[in-house]
């Protein structure tokens, strides 16, 4: 690894490091004006937790073909086969993708969920759906062997699809239908309490994508990077006019927490897809991909569930549409330029392995600590607000 690699790859691990403070700020200024530092503070409990997790068991995990087979002193060689400045580096780097794939979860349970609860809830999803998926998806487990297995294309997710968008938007489908639905739900009733807080969250994670989506490049050839940093860009600008154009025929008008949100379901859509699509499809991607959440999100009211920040809508369905479109339109592999369904079978198998793991690990794990601790805070901490209650602070305050 020369000097310049190894520069961009510092850059990279801290540009996603600082996509969780993003995730906060996107997430707090959605959600009631007394309960945003609860909010904030899941994002900032999974980063402490979730990042010594990675540093004790997780890279360990997500690096061997068997997750749960693993050996090492995190004491003594941090439990690396070789603790030389490129594997701390990349160890670094990939735990900043651990702790914002937990972070994401929390917006399908803001207002209503105990901070306590929450840890213990990271905490195990990180030792029993993280590591192993991440280790299923990049460290040689069954989903990058999948080719192998079936005799069919690789499965392709360069930077987290799978891993980490279904991985967190079936998560977060299971803690939404695990708590319920919050005080007086409703479709209109819940708006953002401030939406620049909101907006400011948004450039953060669009600006922290690109370490997100190019970082990896720095532990190779760097030959990609410039397809790579345009589709990132592209896609997310497209998803902004294909999310806006489905409110202005629906509603009539098009918002900016929907541009917002256009630009996070292009983010997500990209990331499996950002090294093996040209720009051009791309364009395609962030268009359908922004148009098709747009509908998504407005699902849980006609199936019943609250996920609060819409982290189902735009993660779960995103992540779904992008790793799917590349079984079409994969530069070489894709349906389109190859004439054969492989692309997508492997595509499909990945996506819905992770989805339904993911999906029931969670469910389990907020079912028994809602029957344990209790996960849901109570009616009254809720209408008092869960930042007074909980964490005895106010996100505004008048002093003197």
């Amino acid at each position: 690894m020369d000097v310049g690699n190894m520069s961009w790859a510092l850059v990279a691990t801290a540009l996603v490091l600082f996509m969780t403070p993003g995730v906060a700020f996107f997430y707090g200024g959605l959600v009631k004006a007394k309960s945003v530092i609860s909010m904030m503070m899941m994002s900032f409990g999974s980063m402490g937790l979730a990042g010594v997790l990675w540093v004790l068991v997780g890279y360990n995990m997500s690096t061997v073909t068997n997750p749960f087979d693993f050996a090492g002193d995190p004491f003594s060689d941090f439990a690396l086969a070789a603790a030389n400045d490129n594997t701390l580096l990349y160890a670094a780097y990939g735990g900043t993708f651990a702790i914002i794939t937990i972070a994401l979860v929390s917006g399908a349970i803001a207002d209503r969920a105990k901070f306590g609860s929450w840890m213990v809830f990271v905490a195990l999803f990180s030792v029993l759906a993280y590591f192993p998926v991440a280790s299923w998806v990049w460290g040689g487990g069954w989903i990058m062997n999948l080719d192998e297995a079936l005799g069919l294309p690789a499965v392709i997710d360069y930077a987290g699809g799978t891993a980490v968008h279904i991985n967190a938007g079936a998560a977060a489908l299971a803690l939404a239908i695990v708590l319920g639905k919050r005080v007086a739900y409703g479709k209109g009733v819940h708006q953002p309490h401030n939406v620049p807080l909101t907006l400011i969250g948004v450039a953060i994670l669009w600006f922290g994508w690109f370490g997100f989506n190019a970082g990896a490049q720095a532990f190779g050839d760097m030959s990609q990077v410039g397809l790579i940093t345009i589709n990132t860009f592209v896609a997310t600008a497209a998803a902004i006019l294909g999310w806006m154009v489905i409110e202005r025929i629906r509603d009539g008008r098009a918002t900016i927490i929907g541009a917002g949100s256009g630009a996070v379901a292009g983010l997500v859509a990209i990331t499996p897809a950002c090294a093996n699509l040209s720009p051009g499809w791309s364009i395609v991607l962030g268009l359908v991909v922004g148009a098709l959440c747009a509908f998504a999100v407005n699902l849980k009211f006609a199936l019943g569930f609250d996920d609060s920040l819409d982290v189902v809508g735009i993660h779960l369905v995103g992540g779904i549409a992008g790793t799917l479109f590349l079984g079409f339109f994969a530069t070489d592999t894709g349906m389109i330029y190859s004439g054969d369904i492989g692309q997508l079978v492997t595509q499909a198998i990945a996506a819905g392995g992770v989805l339904v793991y993911s999906f029931v690990i969670s469910y389990i794990l907020g079912v028994a600590i809602e029957k344990t601790i209790g996960f849901r805070a109570s009616t009254e901490a809720e209408i008092a607000g869960i930042d007074t209650v909980v964490h005895g602070e106010l996100g505004y305050a008048l002093v003197d």
